[in-house]
């Protein structure tokens, strides 16, 4: 939840610096397009708008900066209150929704917003370990699309898919997590590789340019169901694909997917009126995919087979088979896939 504004004369200190950079954030990249406005939208007054602006314009955000302030002590230089405000101002915002940086905190970021905020200056490493004193570590930020509707999402968590679990429990059906994924062999290794500054690894690859595509699909209690082909995916292929998984699942399998063009044809839709008894498709919000747990799998297959190692379509299919055959031996790691933190709603 974002900082709440209302009147900001009643915001701590810290949260009305906060709130100044976020007017004049909003000002400079054109999301509002007036004093008026932006009074109206962070409930400030269009003078302290116009202030606010003047101020940055002539002097930066050096302008906007609350006085420096010096101390000792590990503790005392950041009050608890004003702690809070940064914290919640890192959740909530980017350093680009602050006019601080780009889209990630780093450390040099966070000690930027710490100084504009409360005066209080620390080096690199005496930010990180007050970061890690106070719960948090480096992480790797799961991306998300601007085309995403939060919305939509909001429906799917506590709408939709609580209904269609319902649903399968009482048929005593099989929901199962489908996606479709390419292996291309010009796709770099991944990873990294240790060298000498100033001297990149090479690793010798085959240089041909082919392909290989997968459509496979998950079940929370470990189960996996694939198929691995070199032509485009099609209506064709995802019938076919799901009539096996019917046949081999042995009950009716509800079936969440994203919204690709195939999954919404009327081949595919034709299909599944005349085998509603056997499968349901239920279709993912637009733009979303971390809420398939399906993607974990395509991760997974993407760090362990080498596309760009091998020496033809029918090695790369072969290699991506065998990986696909041994994680189907292997239900706890596929169950393992449900409870990361985006997806474990699913199990919820």
């Amino acid at each position: 939840m974002a900082i709440e504004v209302g009147d900001a004369r009643l915001l701590s200190a810290a949260a009305q610096e906060v709130v100044r950079l976020r007017v004049v954030a909003a000002l400079e990249s054109g999301r509002v397009g007036s004093y008026r406005e932006a009074a109206e939208v962070f409930g400030v007054s269009s003078r302290s708008v116009g202030t606010w602006w003047r101020a940055y314009r002539t002097g930066g955000r050096e302008a906007l900066a609350a006085p420096v302030k010096t101390g000792m002590g590990r503790d005392e230089l950041v009050s608890d209150q004003d702690r809070a405000v940064l914290f919640q101002a890192m959740a909530d915002y980017t350093p680009e929704d602050l006019l601080i940086g780009g889209p990630l905190w780093t450390r040099a970021l966070v000690g930027e917003l710490i100084r504009l905020v409360t005066g209080v200056t620390m080096t690199e490493q005496g930010i990180g370990k007050w970061l890690r004193r106070h719960g948090f570590s480096p992480q790797r930020p799961d991306r998300r699309s601007y085309r995403q509707d939060q919305e939509k999402v909001d429906v799917w968590l506590q709408q939709d898919y609580p209904a269609i679990a319902a649903r399968a429990s009482a048929e005593k059906a099989v929901i199962a997590w489908a996606d479709q994924c390419g292996l291309c062999s010009d796709t770099a290794p991944p990873g990294r590789s240790w060298a000498p500054a100033g001297q990149t690894p090479v690793v010798r690859v085959n240089g041909r340019r082919f392909r290989v595509n997968i459509m496979s699909a998950i079940a929370s209690r470990g189960s996996l169901w694939f198929t691995v082909f070199t032509g485009k995916f099609t209506a064709k292929v995802f019938t076919v694909f799901l009539d096996r998984l019917a046949r081999q699942a042995g009950r009716k399998v509800h079936v969440i997917a994203d919204r690709h063009p195939v999954h919404r044809s009327k081949t595919v839709r034709a299909w599944l009126e005349a085998n509603s008894d056997r499968v349901e498709l239920h279709l993912m919000p637009g733009y979303s995919p971390e809420l398939n747990p399906d993607e974990l799998l395509n991760a997974d297959l993407k760090r362990h087979v080498h596309a760009a190692r091998t020496r033809s379509a029918d090695d790369l299919a072969h290699e991506t088979r065998r990986f696909l055959h041994r994680r189907q031996k292997q239900p706890r790691t596929v169950r393992g896939y449900f409870h990361t933190h985006h997806v474990r709603y699913t199990i919820e």
